[in-house]
């Protein structure tokens, strides 16, 4: 007899269709507080030890799609909300650019609660003071044999008949494992400590040293230095002493076709106007006629100007001249300018300067009604 408080008992086995015939029968037998250890995975095992499927797939899952979710609702906040920016013409809230972030985010979520979980939960790591440790059972189990070990706090555990059980599975041997008599542990132990504290010391004063000292002893300026010109910067490469240089004269980019009449006052030949007016395109028109073209041929291109004298108000773009002018034409003058008017390009685009060119026909007509225009208004 021992004051000892047993652990469980253990049973050795040679082959591995032996372990998982005796992992059979023991499960069968209704204990649930007991393992198997083998120096390699054995297919089959858990299946015999009638496993029910592991709880961590769904900490992964969990820990996984919060990862996601706060991924976006971060960037969200940060681009929508806190600090809007538009990028590249793309909206706020711009999932494909979101994606990468969040992928990667979701996977280092996921990633790390699963280890943490698995080695400080369901493996209740560390325990650097098990019963087993330093047993022969486990120098074996460990390089060359396969055991099975049913712990003492099995509700079915009878110690003489736990034991008689394993006998009957004709194991090499069998034996009774006991607590330590004493719990050690080593990572409080101050040697231990302050083994930590010198190879933290080593390790941050040598990558200090690395990254600091030594990489530039080499003669390499690891792209500290590079050739290049920071937006708003001067450069001495260029005679004008500018960084940031215009483009090629001539240059067009992809896609673009240029305004062939560029520079002409009184181009012989114009454009066709592209577009029907639609409700649409007319609204478009009216926004940008009042945005731009009202304070100086007033709201509805009477030539009464809204800026108070401060230039000379153009003509009427009623009067016969404008009306017999083609849609071509106030494109053109809406495009290179006329007289004291400047060219919009830079304002308005294509697009919105033939929906400028419709509204005006709008008002035009309204103006400048015919007897089948007003006959038309009384049917409707």
């Amino acid at each position: 007899m021992t004051d000892k408080k047993i652990f469980g008992v253990t049973a050795l086995f040679n082959e591995p269709n032996a372990i998982i015939s005796a992992a059979r029968k023991v499960a069968d037998a209704g204990f649930t507080k007991w393992d198997v250890n083998s120096p390699y995975p054995i297919h089959g095992i858990d299946k015999a030890m009638k496993m029910k499927p592991s709880k961590l797939g769904i900490v992964t899952l969990i820990f996984g799609l919060s990862g996601a979710v706060l991924a976006l609702i971060l960037m969200y906040w940060t681009m929508s909300v806190d600090y809007p920016m538009i990028i590249g013409g793309k909206p706020y809230f711009s999932l494909p650019a979101f994606i990468p972030v969040t992928f990667e985010v979701t996977v280092i979520m996921a990633t790390l609660s699963t280890v943490v979980a698995m080695f400080a939960f369901f493996f209740g790591l560390p325990r650097n003071s098990h019963a087993l440790h330093d047993t022969d059972y486990m120098k074996k189990v460990s390089r060359d044999h396969y055991g099975i070990v049913i712990e003492a706090i099995d509700p079915k555990f009878d110690e003489m008949a736990t034991l008689q059980l394993l006998k009957d599975l004709k194991p090499i041997t069998t034996e009774i494992i006991y607590h330590p008599e004493k719990e050690n542990y080593p990572i409080f132990e101050p040697r231990f400590i302050a083994l930590l504290v010198g190879v933290a010391v080593v390790v941050s004063i040598g990558t200090y040293l690395m990254l600091n000292k030594l990489v530039y002893i080499v003669p390499f300026d690891w792209m500290e230095k590079q050739a290049k010109v920071i937006p708003q910067s001067g450069s001495e490469f260029f005679a004008d002493g500018r960084g940031m240089r215009l483009p090629v004269k001539g240059t067009v980019a992809k896609g673009f076709i240029p305004y062939p009449f560029e520079g002409e006052t009184n181009p012989k030949e114009v454009l066709s106007n592209p577009y029907f007016p639609t409700k649409e395109n007319l609204e478009l028109g009216q926004r940008k006629y009042l945005t731009y073209c009202s304070p100086c041929h007033g709201n509805y291109g009477d030539g009464d100007s809204r800026l108070a004298g401060q230039f000379p108000n153009p003509p009427t773009l009623h009067s016969d001249r404008g009306r017999n002018f083609s849609d071509g034409m106030i494109y053109h003058i809406i495009t290179v300018g006329q007289n004291v008017m400047p060219s919009y390009a830079s304002q308005v685009t294509r697009d919105e300067r033939w929906a400028i060119v419709n509204y005006i026909r709008a008002l035009q007509r309204a103006k400048n009604a015919t007897d089948a225009d007003l006959k038309l208004v009384k049917a409707e």
